[in-house]
């Protein structure tokens, strides 16, 4: 052990028996099974942290245990103890369990078998190897930060390979060979930039120049393995930093590789820095708007809001550069590599959305008509308070000036919308007769014509604000005559 816990430390893990009794008695069970159980990875490293750092909640850490016991061994001993246990990665090692505790949710406990884990050359998956010493556990996880241990039931710390010290250093590096641990997982090179954003660190040296020298490996690992890094990446404390190792390693080409096309496409709009720069600062922003914890969704749409930029961009012969419909071609480029990666259907839907409207504040003057702020709720839909926030974070200019005269503007436009909300149902627009009644009405059958009455009637009320059921109708029939 390398370095030593201070006083605060060390009564942050004693803690732990507190706020998790259940750590204290798995241990007793397993020590009088004649098993080690040890407290490993994220649960050791952010209790560390959460002495030091106001944003770790103990209460949410996760609780994952290593053991000299063999998966069936591990369910016999939680048999009697556990409400519940699953067995579905038994075949990796992993028996997870629930317990009920009085006054607090039952909280998830994976327990792993030690592991001396290899991976095949070219596959997707480890070759799983039992070991029997949690310093051969330790020494094939990613990073030191996270190769401590907590041996349960007396809190004996681990920490073989100095991670407490990089800890505070905020210091990421392998515990062995990078070459070897990447080479073993190639999406550490990945959740090397994940830990950028979430710890806020910097990497070793030689563990940045492996990356840079592995980039090629990653095409062997799952997209939803990749997405599931990327988002807790954006989740991170310091997303612009972990992306900004992504595409300075090359790393991006298998994540999201459109991003390193924006750092040569110059903005006019933003002379003092690159398309991709002001990217990085528009994500910066959208954090600084947040007002409950990460939004993933928004920041994922800062990220992407500009990637349509690099295939409209135009110079011309005034020597102007234009990017038009880049928000159009953008959305269309964002819906695409989201599937690629195996995002869900709604989170492609309202990421894509954002960036397809990112533009539209800006196509309206101050003083926007009624029916101009109707469109605007409507066309936005459930995603309309992230895309003002969006269109927020989206202002870097350096003239203060013209930045407070922005968000002066959007102030006023989200004046508008509550004061219409206030006297319409904005939030549900629709006209006030519905298909069924066009049909009854018309005289017609169910067909397209019905959509297109419907439609009309929609942009009616749109224009005009709500109406009267015989000013709807009368409307109605005045637009059938002239069809």
């Amino acid at each position: 052990m390398s370095d030593m816990l201070d006083a605060d430390q060390a009564a942050q893990l004693g803690r732990l028996a507190d706020v998790h009794p259940e750590v204290r008695e798995l241990g007793e069970r397993f020590e009088a099974a004649g098993h080690e159980l040890y407290l490993v990875g994220g649960s050791v490293r952010d209790t560390l942290l959460a002495g030091t750092d106001a944003a770790v909640d103990t209460q949410r850490i996760d609780l994952d245990l290593a053991t000299s016991a063999r998966p069936e061994e591990t369910e016999r001993i939680l048999r009697g103890w556990a409400d519940a246990v699953w067995l579905t990665g038994a075949a990796f090692g992993t028996v997870s369990c629930q317990r009920e505790r009085d006054g607090a949710p039952a909280r998830t406990i994976e327990i792993t078998t030690f592991r001396a884990d290899t991976y095949v050359a070219g596959s997707r998956h480890p070759s799983v190897e039992f070991g029997d010493r949690i310093e051969d556990d330790l020494a094939r996880r990613d990073f030191t930060v996270n190769a401590m241990a907590v041996r349960v039931p007396d809190f004996a710390f681990v920490d073989p390979h100095g991670g407490l010290a990089d800890l505070r250093r905020r210091r990421l590096v392998t515990p062995i060979d990078p070459r070897v641990s990447f080479s073993d997982d190639p999406l550490r090179m990945v959740r090397m930039a994940r830990f950028v954003s979430v710890l806020d660190a910097e990497v070793e040296e030689g563990t940045l120049a492996a990356a840079e020298a592995m980039v090629d490996a990653l095409s062997t690992v799952s997209a939803e393995r990749i997405r599931d890094e990327l988002v807790r990446l954006m989740a991170g404390r310091a997303p612009a930093r972990g992306i900004d190792l992504l595409v300075r390693t090359r790393l991006t080409q298998h994540v999201i590789p459109e991003l390193s096309a924006l750092a040569v496409c110059i903005d006019p709009e933003h002379r003092h820095k690159d398309v991709y720069h002001h990217t990085l600062a528009v994500i910066e922003n959208a954090i600084a708007l947040e007002s409950d914890g990460p939004d993933v969704v928004l920041r994922l749409a800062a990220l992407l809001h500009d990637l349509g930029k690099p295939q409209t961009r135009e110079i011309h012969s005034d020597g102007t550069v234009t990017f038009h419909h880049h928000d159009v071609v953008g959305a269309r480029m964002v819906r695409n590599r989201m599937r690629e990666l195996r995002f869900d259907k709604v989170t492609i839907k309202q990421v894509s959305e954002l960036v397809r409207l990112h533009l539209r504040f800006h196509t309206y003057e101050a003083g926007w008509t009624d029916s101009a702020v109707r469109r605007y709720v409507r066309d936005a839909g459930e995603v309309l308070e992230r895309l003002n926030l969006l269109t927020r974070a989206d202002v870097t200019t350096a003239n203060t000036r013209k930045e407070q005269a922005i968000q002066n503007r959007v102030t006023e436009l989200e004046e508008r919308i509550d004061h219409l909300r206030a006297q319409e149902e904005l939030d549900a627009l629709r006209p006030a007769i519905d298909g069924r009644r066009i049909m009854d009405h018309l005289g017609i059958a169910p067909g397209p014509e019905v959509g297109e009455a419907w439609q009309f009637l929609l942009d009616l009320r749109i224009e005009h604000g709500p109406m009267e059921d015989d000013a709807a109708l009368a409307a109605l029939d005045a637009w059938w005559a002239q069809r």
